[in-house]
């Protein structure tokens, strides 16, 4: 997925949600559209570099979007990481239409969302031969302070009742797939976060007995003198389904 010429600024604060206060390299401090409505947690960094899309639609409220932020690392290096959860679904649309995520590569027909019990997935994959596949995706940005990438980042109800969606369909003998998109590119593996949603975890790790494959892949972002152009679904990541955070409360 390619961005729109993206501008560099430092996150002040975020606040009511969906507005970040963000100071621009000029010295002007404008207010930007935050397209997040979970906890953010460990990306809600005050003083890191974000980068931000600026659009010309007279019709929106906010004219500024954020789309990025930097986040340092143990190592000194920084991690760049995707704080709009909208970009996930079209990101990884475009791997699945390229067929760059073999477990789920050669389907004849992709279709974005699919009302299935009683929920709405991300994506129905369809072919004659393979049969048809549920996809649900879901965007892991959380990196602790062990090191660890972990989902949710807070208490997830309707991440649990896509699981249970995932799960009545593997029943019925469908495919069912739960794929973490993983827009952290320091974040090495996934793991449920049951210090934070033990509920989930749970969850997570009942319906992969019962069938619902859990595959987790990175985001890569791509680069020109520095500055983000693009952005697409990566290298395949470990799940780890038994480990738990005991570390603080510090994240990373």
């Amino acid at each position: 997925m390619e961005y729109p010429a993206l501008v560099p600024g430092i996150l002040q604060r975020r606040y009511k949600r969906f507005l970040a206060d963000v100071r621009l390299a000029d010295g002007r401090e404008v207010v930007a559209h935050c397209p997040n409505t979970g906890s953010m947690r460990a990306v809600d960094v005050p003083g890191c570099r974000v980068w931000l899309a600026l659009s010309d639609n007279p019709a929106r409220k906010l004219a500024w979007t954020w789309e990025l932020i930097e986040l340092p690392q143990p190592d000194g290096t920084t991690a760049t990481t995707s704080v709009h959860t909208g970009r996930a679904n079209r990101i990884v649309e475009e791997a699945l239409r390229a067929g760059r995520v073999a477990e789920l590569a050669g389907y004849e027909q992709i279709r974005r969302e699919a009302a299935v019990e009683g929920a709405r997935l991300d994506f129905r994959l369809d072919d004659p031969e393979r049969g048809t596949t549920f996809v649900e995706v879901k965007q892991v940005t959380l990196k602790e302070s062990d090191g660890h990438g972990y989902f949710p980042d807070a208490v997830s109800v309707r991440g649990r009742k896509h699981l249970e969606a995932l799960a009545a369909l593997a029943a019925r003998g469908q495919r069912a797939v739960l794929l973490f998109c993983v827009a952290h590119e320091g974040i090495e593996d996934v793991a449920p976060a049951a210090h934070l949603d033990p509920a989930y975890a749970a969850s997570l790790h009942e319906v992969a007995g019962r069938g619902v494959e859990v595959l987790a892949r990175r985001c890569e972002v791509m680069r020109e003198a520095g500055v983000p152009l693009a952005i697409r679904l990566g290298p395949a990541l470990p799940v780890d389904l038994a480990r738990r955070f005991t570390g603080g409360q510090r994240s990373i």
